[in-house]
């Protein structure tokens, strides 16, 4: 009788399929909040285990992902925010989700899903995605003489009531806006404008970028306008949404760009610093139809080197984390889009918009984005470095620099690195 018990122990173990979950989300709320749902799935599936750990931040979390699937040590699922998907491509060690079982993807947003799927596979399932938004203080904007139920939507927009915010505060600054390579990549997007050559490096591999053409020239001219004029503050950092947010919070600015997944911690610092908070869609460049948004964050991938039971485990727990209510709450948690079309439905019959009104200038922002390479984002193996080169031109052109010499300057510095980049792979 004891060796049949300890037989079938050993054969329950056996079958236990095991998911290991690397991603990059350390903080309590958004790292509770996962646990939950694994828990929750491990409690409605007895034969998997899904263990989600917390791996560092986006960059670390892939490279040891990477570093894992060279040695067999692969986690099931990992979460790799969108600029590293080139890199997760051309480092072999990944399978298209799509390739894994036969899923219908028909339900996620178009502007979203479009982000992730490349040579027409969908290589890895959305998760967590924003874009960014204008957000204003009501209260200093009805001080400054302007309309808070009509904020500026374009860059000219922004300079004029810049204008009347200098006379009437003059104490405080217009806008403080980060030197963030991911804003510059949505206003490429807003223009219809593709960062990368052969069609955002979508049709074949990226070899140089379009940045210092017309559409990044409206970009910079507009940090330098803004500069001139002295109507922009932020810390001096590069990507420094943090330091922006906090000028802002303090009412130091009238206007801030931020993701929508800040909405959470905008409410609540205004909330105490005592302000009304708006939120409005991204200014874009004057006579610009607007194209829409790059879809940023990050999304599910699962490594090639797993067996295939712990791949459909895999690829069962991430569909399950994201289906229709849990992206519905993941979205009132965090403020990030809920990427299903049926979690935007359940939100509106729970009447969220009409609670929450702030959230739908979002919504409406990505649902109107077009589905074209330029929206679906640029896709090369120096994503990363390219937006810190972007951050330094912009850092130039606030230190005096010619919008021309720091546009030169800074295709020059893509270009050369996508040549180095692209050297493995010939």
């Amino acid at each position: 009788m004891l060796m049949l018990a300890l037989g079938t122990t050993f054969q329950m173990a056996a079958a236990q399929t095991t998911v290991e979950f690397w991603h990059s989300f350390g903080d309590a709320k958004r790292g509770d909040w996962i646990k939950a749902r694994a828990d929750e799935y491990n409690k409605a599936h007895p034969g998997v285990t899904v263990v989600p750990s917390y791996k560092g931040a986006y960059n670390d979390s892939l490279q040891a992902t990477i570093l894992a699937a060279r040695q067999n040590k692969a986690p099931a699922l990992v979460q790799i925010f969108e600029v590293g998907s080139q890199l997760a491509l051309d480092s072999g060690m990944f399978q298209p989700v799509s390739s894994v079982s036969n899923v219908s993807f028909s339900d996620y947003i178009k502007p979203v899903i479009n982000y992730y799927t490349i040579g027409g596979k969908v290589n890895s399932l959305p998760f967590n995605s924003s874009s960014p938004v204008l957000y204003f203080n009501k209260d200093l904007m009805k001080k400054a003489g302007l309309n808070p139920a009509q904020p500026p939507t374009t860059f000219g927009g922004i300079l004029k009531a810049c204008d009347k915010i200098k006379v009437a505060l003059p104490d405080t600054k217009c806008i403080s806006i980060a030197l963030y390579g991911w804003f510059v990549e949505q206003w490429m997007s807003e223009q219809g404008a593709e960062l990368m050559n052969n069609g955002n490096g979508r049709t074949a591999r990226a070899t140089a970028t379009n940045l210092n053409g017309p559409a990044g020239k409206k970009i910079f001219q507009f940090f330098k306008d803004l500069q001139d004029k002295g109507y922009i503050t932020n810390t001096g950092k590069l990507a420094d949404t943090d330091g922006t947010n906090a000028i802002f919070s303090n009412q130091k600015a009238v206007f801030t760009i931020n993701s929508t997944a800040d909405l959470g911690n905008q409410l609540a610092a205004a909330k105490t610093a005592g302000f009304q908070l708006g939120v409005s869609v991204l200014p874009i460049p004057d006579g610009t139809k607007r194209n829409g948004v790059v879809i940023g964050g990050a999304s599910l991938w699962i490594p090639k080197n797993i067996s295939k039971p712990v791949a459909q485990a895999a690829l069962d727990f991430a569909l399950y984390m994201t289906n229709t209510k849990n992206m519905a709450d993941w979205h009132k948690l965090t403020g990030y889009y809920p990427v299903r079309n049926s979690s935007i439905n359940e939100l509106r019959n729970q009447g969220w918009f009409s609670s929450s009104p702030l959230q739908i200038t979002a919504f409406n922002q990505l649902l109107a984005t077009k589905a074209n390479p330029a929206s679906a984002g640029a896709l090369n193996g120096v994503a990363i470095q390219t937006r810190t080169f972007i951050e330094q031109g912009l850092q130039k052109v606030l230190s005096g620099t010619s919008v021309d010499a720091a546009l030169a300057d800074t295709a020059s510095q893509i270009n050369a690195a996508l040549t180095d980049y692209n050297k493995n792979f010939k």
